[in-house]
């Protein structure tokens, strides 16, 4: 059965997380609308020199820009949480049955493929490296994504909430392997067994259940500081430590029932950090576009690559994922929940389209970060997420009107039986997604 109700705790893990990540989103927006309204004003010198400070030891090759430290030290934070979540999923969550993991680990491959494909498509004749950009319109954003599904869609059933989570992290997996793969120029053979070498200390220290931070904390700065001088995006650092954490507190003890192990707990601790101050930071000298004059919003949406860009977040991640998950239903014989409806999935994977973060941090990856395109990327990629979110939220609003209707006449039928409707909204009185 496809997209299926989870287990309890996986749901109040799962409205858990979109809690937290509805404040994460709402401060990511903030921070976004201020950049851009700072960037078209007056002042926009002044944010300019700001992003370009430059901080840090030199001797070392840190000497960051602040959009840099933003770029490839904050969001390193935002992958480990990532690596957190995901190793969390496929070892104590409901995702380590194989059935379930198979359908969002396959619809985040296809949400990917589609956009790569039809950013391809559009920009085939282009020339000048527009293709260098093909893996700008695969990733998908998870504090905007799920910011919207909690904001808008209240009364949909927990699965759909279980679904776009799980999608949305392989999603970013894909793309930093992505990153590390494909937009690696050059890699410091030295510096980078260096780096495994630190991270292979770390992993005995989380593994021996260590949580002193006068430890931890150094071997991971200095995981991350030598993946940088490697040559391979520093974010790679932080999905590897968030891997080499230890989900349940001994394997001994029978797996995932022998209670939670260290990464929760650094869950509890960086998601706060991550969703209210990492991304939001990034978004914030990442977003700063101007939208006027020689690289603005016309200029920008008549390059061809800006053009792929918004197709492929807006019509390649919507095919891609719902194709994905039908082609599943169709040839593996499993069913989609009675309860829910394909318009769902279409919901979900139009969600998916908001690639801003991570979308932004590869286009200046592809492109060089304050070049002319790279300009055009940015004002391709923030229209894209605009008009994602406003199709998601549209659908969304018709979906949670008729789950809002279901959930009132089953409890007007729980009243008149005399039943307490301990279900919740959204349930059928079987306990089934409703």
């Amino acid at each position: 059965m496809l997209l299926a109700r989870g287990s309890w705790s996986e749901t109040a893990r799962v409205s858990a997380i979109l809690r937290k990540e509805t404040v994460g989103g709402a401060l990511l927006l903030v921070a976004t609308v201020v950049a851009l309204v700072w960037a078209n004003s007056p002042f926009s010198d002044s944010y300019a020199t700001l992003r370009d400070v430059r901080v840090g030891p030199a001797a070392l090759g840190l000497d960051l820009t602040l959009g840099g430290w933003a770029s490839d030290g904050l969001l390193a934070v935002f992958f480990f949480v990532v690596g957190l979540e995901l190793k969390r999923e496929f070892v104590a969550g409901d995702l380590r049955d194989p059935r379930r993991a198979a359908l969002p680990v396959l619809a985040a491959v296809g949400g990917m493929a589609v956009p790569a494909v039809v950013y391809v498509l559009v920009n085939l004749t282009t020339g000048d490296g527009a293709l260098r950009g093909w893996a700008i319109p695969t990733a998908t954003d998870i504090a905007f994504a799920l910011a919207v599904l909690a904001v808008v869609g209240t009364h949909l059933p927990a699965a759909l909430r279980t679904f776009l989570l799980t999608l949305a992290v392989v999603d970013d997996l894909l793309a930093v392997t992505i990153i590390a793969v494909f937009y690696t120029s050059h890699v410091s053979v030295l510096a980078l067994l260096g780096a495994l070498a630190v991270l292979a200390l770390f992993w005995v220290a989380v593994q021996r259940r260590i949580r002193s931070w006068w430890l931890l904390l150094p071997l991971a700065v200095a995981t991350w500081a030598l993946m940088h001088a490697s040559g391979v995006h520093a974010t790679v650092a932080g999905v590897l430590l968030g891997f080499a954490v230890p989900v349940v507190r001994s394997h001994a003890a029978g797996g995932p029932e022998a209670g939670p192990g260290l990464a929760e707990h650094f869950e509890h601790r960086f998601r706060p950090l991550s969703a209210g101050i990492a991304v939001p930071v990034f978004a914030f000298f990442a977003a700063g576009v101007t939208v006027g004059g020689t690289s603005g919003l016309t200029q920008s949406l008549t390059d061809s690559v800006a053009l792929g860009i918004v197709a492929g977040l807006v019509v390649g991640k919507a095919v891609g994922i719902l194709g994905t998950t039908y082609l599943v239903a169709r040839f593996t014989r499993a069913d989609l929940d009675a309860s829910l409806g394909w318009l769902d999935v279409l919901c979900i994977a139009t969600l998916g389209g908001i690639g801003f973060t991570v979308s932004l941090l590869i286009g200046d990856l592809a492109f060089g970060a304050g070049s002319a395109r790279d300009e055009h990327v940015k004002v391709a990629v923030l229209a894209a997420s605009v008009l994602a979110s406003l199709l998601s939220a549209a659908l969304l609003r018709a979906r949670n009107r008729t789950y809002r209707r279901i959930a009132e006449l089953e409890e007007l039928d729980a009243d008149a039986d005399g039943v307490p409707d301990v279900f919740g909204p959204g349930r059928g009185r079987s306990g089934d997604s409703a």
